[in-house]
């Protein structure tokens, strides 16, 4: 494979997993080098602003841990939302060409198939299922937690602890000699 280079890559397009999605769902597709911040704004207003029921992150292969990331940054942020998780196979075409073509011939192309794991997240705000498979219903709010529903939910999900005795800071004396510069001995405290 030295003497190759990639030079294009396409995936299968396949039907969402999900049966009676309403045609206008709206299907963020997360790629390797997407950027967090953009598809949260994105699927945030669609959600907020245009009032969706329904969202579905899909990823594959490298982008499926960022697509899981989307999903739980949007849950912790609107709360309430119902999920369905589907993960299934999809096929990555590889087309690589010969660098190196030998002289008295055509460039020699190479077609590789991958089989590449692939994962669709279906979050609803209205109930689904509970008895199909990657069903998880949503999370429950714990107490003094603010209602979720808005988009300024912040905080965390359980209290901190309180502080150990050995890690909060200790006065500490300091003496002072004699010196150049001072007029006897001095004592300080230091936070």
């Amino acid at each position: 494979m030295e003497n190759f280079r990639k030079v294009r890559t396409s995936e299968e397009e396949m039907p969402l997993p999900f049966p009676d999605l309403p045609p206008d769902v709206v299907e963020m597709k997360v790629k390797e080098g997407s950027k967090i911040r953009n598809l949260m704004n994105f699927a945030m207003a669609q959600m907020e602003l245009k009032g969706r029921r329904q969202i579905v992150f899909s990823g594959c292969g490298r982008a499926v841990t960022k697509t899981i990331t989307c999903v739980e940054i949007m849950k912790r942020k609107l709360g309430g939302l119902h999920q369905v998780t589907k993960v299934r196979y999809k096929t990555v075409l590889e087309v690589w060409e010969n660098q190196d073509p030998p002289p008295d011939g055509p460039t020699q192309n190479l077609t590789v198939h991958k089989n590449v794991p692939s994962i669709c997240i279906l979050l609803s705000r209205d109930p689904l299922d509970p008895s199909q498979m990657g069903y998880q219903p949503p999370e429950p709010q714990h107490e003094g937690e603010e209602d979720t529903s808005g988009s300024s939910a912040k905080g965390l999900k359980r209290p901190l602890p309180p502080p150990c005795e050995e890690l909060l800071p200790k006065k500490l004396q300091v003496q002072v000699s004699d010196s150049p510069r001072g007029s006897g001995t001095t004592a300080g405290q230091l936070d």
